[in-house]
């Protein structure tokens, strides 16, 4: 069953309001910060499109305010991973970020550009999963020729060749660190070229000092980081890949959380003053 948004919004006042009641009593609300796994308009928290929750244009930010009390941020998982990453993980100290997270709903990502988390003009900048990939190879494709990068290089084709109907990440890397069949072996290949070739475009339009991968993406390049990584070198122009590092996110399964609650925290640190009592 997947949670319709009132669902949502019930279920995350109930928690606000056990915490508060409970073991968080003595504590400070200022804000709640929510990740969603698609497109979010970034004026006002309009969820466009998660086709992962078969949500389309839903108010969520609104709602959840009114049930919780509590100024409301909504954003892709993927931008706020990567903010989390820029301040507390791989990317730390790093101005100029590339940040890639493969999940079951897909392939979302962010940028950071001379420091700065790099939107666009409605908050939809980083949808790399959704570029058309150069496959060079005819035998590698497998999605017809308008698929996308998230419908070749997938979880769940990489799942379909392991016999796993389900695995949360631990288990999915545990798993690749087997010895692997012959299946396996060519769709990990398969998806790293595929994902490499991706990676250098990105590289050659933004220079990034840095290409951050999180979730199976992660995975797929620490089978052979080495050789990824020059995998995305020899695409790529020499000089804009000249100093580039290809590095898996350090936070694991929490950069989401951590950059949902860093979008909440956000008004509180600019000025503290203000939420003085």
């Amino acid at each position: 069953h997947l949670l319709t948004p009132d669902e949502t919004v019930a279920l995350v006042a109930g928690q606000c309001r056990q915490w508060r009641e409970g073991e968080l009593a003595d504590a400070r609300f200022v804000g709640l910060g929510v990740a969603v796994p698609g497109l979010v308009r970034q004026s006002d928290g309009l969820v466009r499109r998660a086709p992962h929750l078969g949500w389309t244009d839903v108010a969520l930010r609104t709602p959840l305010q009114e049930a919780t009390g509590l100024p409301t941020v909504v954003g892709n998982d993927a931008s706020f991973g990567a903010h989390a990453e820029n301040l507390f993980g791989a990317a730390r100290g790093i101005d100029d970020v590339v940040y890639l997270n493969g999940g079951a709903s897909g392939i979302g990502g962010g940028l950071i550009v001379h420091g700065i988390p790099v939107t666009g003009s409605g908050g939809y900048a980083g949808e790399f999963g959704q570029n058309r990939p150069g496959i060079a190879a005819p035998s590698d494709r497998r999605s017809g020729p308008s698929g996308v990068l998230e419908d070749e290089v997938s979880r769940a084709r990489l799942l379909a060749a392991l016999q796993l109907r389900g695995a949360d990440d631990p288990t999915l890397a545990a798993t690749l660190r087997q010895p692997p069949s012959v299946d396996v072996v060519e769709e990990v290949g398969r998806q790293r070229r595929i994902l490499a070739t991706a990676l250098a475009n990105a590289v050659n339009v933004l220079n990034p000092s840095v290409v951050v991968l999180g979730g199976f993406l992660a995975m797929l390049a620490e089978h052979d980081n080495d050789d990824f990584a020059e995998m995305v070198r020899t695409q790529a122009m020499p000089s804009n890949a000249e100093e580039l590092r290809i590095l898996s996110a350090a936070l694991a399964e929490d950069r989401l959380l951590i950059g949902a609650a860093e979008a909440a925290f956000a008004d509180l640190l600019s000025d503290p003053a203000a939420f003085a009592s």
